[in-house]
């Protein structure tokens, strides 16, 4: 459709009306792309000078200036939009890219309450910021003032590298410790790169680390040093791990070969296009290729698995979700580009038992049907007796969402203090746990999310920490005193 339209551009005489469309260069072809994207971001941002109701910033996690800096767009003002639009995220092209637009800002557009269409939000965001980085329009990251002060982060997600950007900043010397041999957590190995291309986040990385944050790769808290260890190092901590253990499936033959974990899926499929060595998928044991899959979960990493297994060559992808369509928790839009791309979604039903020794040959389900409201206002699904059928399986993959580790015992901190659902339990007027100077933020406290509630969490912890190391500053010269 896009390219139709820009053909159709090409052919008015917009472009080049100097030119036929015979006599155009390819570097002609690249400035014609370049001016119909800017011309559709104009076009997209002034539809929302029609409102008047900044609905949309209220419904963003981060209260983006949204209004302000479409104004600014469709005034051919890229630059100023670019740095409204950054000042209160860290990584708006990656939000951009990945928020569920149609659940937050687009979800909440007057326009579309309307019936004309939501203002693409996303994609205009996305369009500002890309630019922002090929016109060198990104500052570096500038430490502020040395304060001597020294802070330490447990975790290299959203949460972690915003809160790790804001101290720095602020004049701080950070660190930052993750288990993976890349920074980004799930940025770099949860999400497909068809979704959030990783040059993106690299480029982002490298601008951290340009502005002298530390990091330190395949670092593990509990392995290589105590939670004890680090906060006689730092002045403050924060743990910002978020949250990787799966929830399981209890039923018959789910430890059989070829049923896994959403996750363990996700990683090889990125570590294969960053040309890594990834043994369990030159095997197949974690690769798509050929078989009949069905995923088994209605969420974003559910949505993450079939269209990955859709572009690794699938015979047949099928999601199993125990509701319906309008009670998916993950992106409406999301389930609409996995329909066109070939998924099969197979609404009300839930995994029985799964059939299959050596391998996995097949999930028996049921049908269910939605019961009672439960204590949230959701219906809860029930079996629908009698419904019973089977789906041909050579691969299964389990994406039901993800629960906290045990960090204490991961730790070797017994005292800190978690939930009952085992997320870490903090003062939500400070963000700090029950160990002095340990503060944590992000999925790790609030449970899995959305990477935009994560950058969230991250700002206003640096905010607290930041208090926190002043007011320590301030009175350590109290102390020295009254110790002589």
């Amino acid at each position: 459709m896009a390219e139709q339209a820009m053909l159709k551009f090409v052919g008015t005489g917009q472009a080049y009306p100097e030119k036929r469309a015979a006599d155009l260069r390819a570097e002609d072809f690249e400035e014609i792309a370049r001016r119909y994207e800017i011309a559709k971001a104009e076009e997209q941002a002034s539809r929302c000078s029609q409102c008047g109701v900044p609905y949309c910033s209220v419904h963003c996690p981060l209260h983006n200036h949204i209004p302000d800096w479409l104004r600014l767009t469709a005034e051919g003002r890229l630059r100023e939009a670019f740095e409204l639009s950054n000042s209160t995220s860290t990584m708006p092209e990656i939000c951009g890219r990945i928020c569920p637009q149609d659940r937050l800002c687009e979800g909440n557009c007057v326009i579309e309450f309307s019936g004309h269409g939501a203002v693409t939000i996303g994609s205009v965001e996305k369009f500002i910021t890309d630019t922002a980085w090929e016109e060198g329009w990104v500052a570096p990251l500038v430490a502020g003032r040395p304060t001597g002060q020294s802070v330490g982060v447990i975790g290299a997600g959203p949460a972690g590298l915003t809160a790790a950007e804001y101290l720095r900043a602020a004049g701080h010397e950070v660190h930052v410790y993750d288990r993976h041999d890349r920074m980004g957590g799930l940025l770099v190995y949860g999400i497909p790169g068809f979704k959030l291309e990783k040059p993106i986040v690299k480029r982002r990385i490298k601008r951290l680390e340009d502005g002298g944050i530390v990091f330190h790769r395949g670092f593990e808290v509990g392995r290589d040093a105590t939670l004890e260890q680090l906060r006689a190092k730092h002045d403050a901590l924060l743990i910002a791990t978020g949250v990787y253990k799966a929830r399981a499936i209890k039923a018959p033959g789910v430890g059989a070969p070829g049923v896994v974990e959403s996750l363990d899926y996700l990683i090889a499929s990125n570590r294969k296009s960053f040309g890594d060595a990834v043994p369990e998928f030159e095997s197949g044991t974690l690769n798509a290729a050929g078989k009949n899959v069905v995923v088994i979960g209605g969420g974003d990493t559910a949505m993450d698995c079939v269209r990955t297994a859709i572009r690794q060559g699938a015979k047949s992808v099928k999601c199993l979700y125990r509701r319906d369509r309008a009670n998916m928790p993950g992106s409406q839009n999301e389930v609409k580009n996995a329909e066109e791309e070939g998924v099969e979604f197979v609404w009300l039903s839930a995994p029985e038992a799964f059939d299959g020794t050596e391998a996995v040959s097949g999930v028996r389900a049921t049908k269910m049907r939605l019961g009672q409201a439960d204590a949230s206002g959701r219906r809860a699904p029930e079996p629908d007796p009698g419904s019973e059928f089977r789906l041909d399986a050579d691969l299964v993959i389990k994406a039901l969402g993800f629960d906290p580790e045990d960090l204490p015992k991961l730790f070797g901190a017994e005292e800190l203090g978690v939930t009952r659902w085992g997320t870490l339990r903090v003062d939500h007027k400070t963000m700090m746990s029950n160990m002095d100077g340990v503060f944590a933020a992000g999925d790790i406290v609030r449970g899995a999310s959305l990477v935009v509630w994560a950058i969230r969490d991250g700002r206003d912890v640096a905010d607290h920490m930041h208090s926190y190391l002043k007011a320590r500053a301030k009175a350590a010269p109290a102390k020295a005193l009254e110790a002589a």
